[in-house]
């Protein structure tokens, strides 16, 4: 996601300065993929962010989180500690310096079950998940900050998609068209019946954009939000079936060896629509495939056996961090510099 939100802030914003703030977890700690976008980069911890950080500073965009369900299990409460407790001192800490937007990405994940028609803001959330709960957490607890002056937008989004330079691999939409790459097969575990709104990671940029220059009588000061489209709520096995008719000779199977995911959930976007006209999703769902078979297509890291990659799976790269004693079990760095 940073790479791709830094170039389109450059894009669409290009006299902003841009300060990145990073733990380094993923790719090159000391040359991160977005550091020829950003003004200045800094390597450090969420937890321990200092206060002059926002010196001079009008927007904060947090996307710094344990991400995703399998590491959220794994370190619940890391999770817990970086993804809600981290996200309500950063809040106060940028209302209290007098930064004008909080951007926090939260997950349409926060619905959990769907039963019904798509899950409005005003329905109730039933998280099934540490990842789920601590952002449906820090949502709850950012109503109850002191912002000031300060707008926040937290920004529930569908499912993450897409292109990348620093690609993630253990989504979704992105594995279904690495596996069609690498072996000319599918396979889902699962019935594939499960829904799930999807969201190219271009779109997630410009839905940020869009809150950056939010002003409070758009919304309320403090705004949860569905961030995508309408459009764009699939069952798992409709990607699938879609990632094989753009990647010839890819092979479905749908095998229906696990239980239904009950992770299952459909999303209305119409809020965001409406307040958000001329920010909404732009890249289809073909266009996203296409954009990461081309750009996989042509990276010989990509192989068969991707799922165990350091590179492109987040659990396996904090995994090898730990056994290597860079990272201890709180996912602390205990070398100067990681590599």
């Amino acid at each position: 996601m940073g790479p791709v939100l830094t170039d389109y802030i450059a894009t669409m914003l290009p006299h902003a300065k841009i300060i990145g703030f990073d733990a380094g977890f993923y790719g090159q700690p000391d040359n991160p993929p977005e550091a020829s976008k950003v003004t200045s980069q800094i390597r450090g911890d969420i937890r321990d962010v200092p206060q002059d950080i926002f010196e001079g500073v009008s927007s904060v965009v947090h996307l710094a989180a344990i991400s995703n369900d399998p590491i959220g299990n794994q370190f619940k409460c890391i999770t817990e500690e970086i993804n809600w407790r981290s996200t309500m001192r950063l809040a106060q800490m940028a209302a209290d310096a007098g930064v004008s937007s909080f951007i926090f990405a939260s997950s349409c994940s926060v619905y959990g079950e769907y039963q019904g028609q798509p899950k409005k803001e005003t329905d109730k959330p039933k998280p099934l998940s540490p990842y789920a709960i601590s952002k449906l957490g820090a949502e709850r607890d950012l109503a109850d900050i002191h912002p000031g002056e300060m707008t926040v937008t937290c920004l529930r989004f569908a499912t993450a998609c897409g292109w990348s330079s620093h690609m993630r691999l253990d989504l979704v939409l992105n594995d279904f068209v690495a596996s069609a790459i690498t072996s000319n097969e599918i396979t889902v575990l699962s019935d594939g019946t499960s829904w799930r709104p999807i969201i190219d990671v271009e779109d997630m940029a410009r839905a940020m954009v869009w809150a950056i220059g939010r002003p409070s009588e758009v919304g309320q000061q403090v705004l949860c939000i569905n961030a995508g489209s309408n459009d764009s709520n699939y069952q798992i096995k409709d990607l699938a079936t879609a990632v094989s008719q753009i990647i010839p000779s890819t092979k479905v199977s749908i095998v229906g060896e696990r239980q239904p995911d009950k992770r299952s959930y459909a999303v209305d976007f119409s809020l965001f629509q409406e307040l958000a006209p001329g920010f909404q999703p732009a890249v289809t769902l073909i266009q996203s495939i296409e954009r990461m078979r081309n750009g996989l297509s042509q990276n010989a890291s990509v192989t068969e056996n991707f799922r165990t990659s350091d590179e492109f799976i987040r659990l396996n790269q904090l995994r090898a961090h730990i056994e290597e004693g860079r990272l201890d079990r709180k996912l602390r760095w205990q070398v100067k510099h990681p590599a």
